[in-house]
């Protein structure tokens, strides 16, 4: 008996977990996109969204960006080749000093993306 109500509870605390996760919509960010997340709250709300799906007062949203693009930008403040920027303009400085912390940035920008809801989810 005593084992059947342990599990029951290991069960319940795994479904109460799980469904944490799918209310809130987040997931626990890998190590590497936490240091990216640090450097983006440090540095990049300045100009973009603390919400980085959003547009921020200067800087477009960037989820999703690539890591070409991130280091472009970052590096030398100029574009990929071929990339067709969000907005006109080109205010943002080089922040050269982030050069260790591309990877962690493209890290956290990739997984900050929401993922799209599947396709027999209601549409409201």
């Amino acid at each position: 008996m005593r084992r059947r109500a342990t599990r029951a509870r290991w069960l319940l605390l795994a479904a109460l977990a799980a469904a944490a996760c799918s209310d809130t919509g987040k997931h626990e960010l890998s190590p590497l996109a936490q240091e990216g997340q640090h450097t983006y709250q440090s540095v990049c709300i300045a100009c973009h969204n603390g919400d980085p799906n959003q547009d921020g007062s200067a800087g477009p949203a960037i989820a999703g960006s690539s890591r070409e693009l991130i280091e472009a930008r970052v590096l030398r403040a100029s574009y990929p080749p071929g990339y067709t920027p969000k907005r006109p303009g080109n205010a943002m400085p080089r922040l050269e000093y982030l050069a260790d912390k591309i990877d962690a940035l493209a890290a956290y920008l990739a997984e900050v993306v929401p993922s799209a809801p599947p396709a027999d989810a209601p549409r409201g």
